[in-house]
């Protein structure tokens, strides 16, 4: 059973495809002198995305075509010139011009996930007995569609990645409208976030601390849901992955299938057919 059904793998790989660079098929000045194949980049994807949906570490996915070291070396070929990125940010023009994106209200939030290898993007979990963990801070439009993403240690708070959460969230769709609504958690509720958002002009609604509320009663819900939706790729919720280049790679790459799954969703009820095809009785 395929990791992804076609109407994702096939979109995915067309724009992933486009943005790699020309390559020969022979490895030209190996120091051994040696014409041996290198391995196409579609199959290497392939495996890459059957590591993203399960976390499977890349010897026990490897197969005789594509070794794990094969795995690892494009990886960090593709992390370093930030294709999975780009990819996020063509999926998301893609969505804005044919649903729209609903920027007028965004909301923010970090998550925290295991990161049980370590690396440069990990740190003491406050919420897992001081394990290793990683934190992504996630900026959604109204609707959910994941916009910029930054990932730090887990013992960094929140209210520090609002602004890089969203400058991220800016590189990727362009310039934000004037008029912006925050939706924050009560982790933002200080003085400099709200300094931050008035900087930038934006208007902002914290959840009060000592209130509680149900999540039901913001518009805070589509970034939890996203988080939800973002934790179903094995790789996310259980990072293995030391380099952070790497780590961001597979943030943006989940950020882009779950954009492409709204898009397809949303697309089911804008474009319809206005009539239906007629059943004619056979004569």
């Amino acid at each position: 059973m395929p990791a992804l059904p076609a109407c994702l793998l096939e979109p995915l790989w067309d724009q992933f495809a486009a943005l790699l660079p020309v390559r020969e098929e022979f490895v030209v000045g190996h120091p051994l002198g040696c014409h041996r194949r290198r391995i196409p980049d579609r199959t290497v994807f392939e495996h890459v995305v059957l590591a993203l949906v399960h976390g499977s570490g890349y010897e026990r996915i490897s197969t005789p075509g594509c070794s794990d070291r094969t795995i690892r070396r494009r990886l960090k070929e593709w992390s370093r010139q930030g294709i999975s990125k780009a990819l996020h940010a063509l999926a998301l023009d893609a969505y804005d011009r044919m649903i729209g994106l609903d920027l007028g209200e965004i909301s923010v939030d970090g998550c925290i996930t295991k990161a049980p290898s370590g690396g440069e993007k990990a740190g003491r979990s406050p919420v897992d007995r001081g394990k290793q963990g990683l934190k992504r801070s996630a900026a959604c439009d109204a609707r959910g569609v994941p916009l910029g993403i930054v990932s730090e240690g887990a013992n960094r708070h929140d209210s520090p990645l609002l602004g890089l959460t969203l400058d991220a969230a800016q590189e990727q769709v362009g310039m934000l409208p004037d008029t912006v609504n925050v939706n924050l958690d009560r982790g933002y509720g200080n003085i400099k976030s709200r300094a931050l958002i008035a900087e930038l002009g934006f208007t902002a609604e914290i959840a009060r601390k000592g209130m509680p509320a149900p999540i039901q009663a913001s518009r805070r819900w589509p970034v939890e849901r996203t988080h939800s939706w973002m934790n179903g790729y094995g790789k996310l919720r259980r990072c293995t992955e030391r380099n952070g280049r790497v780590v961001d790679f597979y943030l943006y790459l989940a950020a882009t299938l779950v954009t492409l799954r709204m898009l397809i969703w949303q697309a089911r009820s804008h474009y319809r057919w206005d009539g239906r095809p007629t059943s004619r009785r056979l004569k």
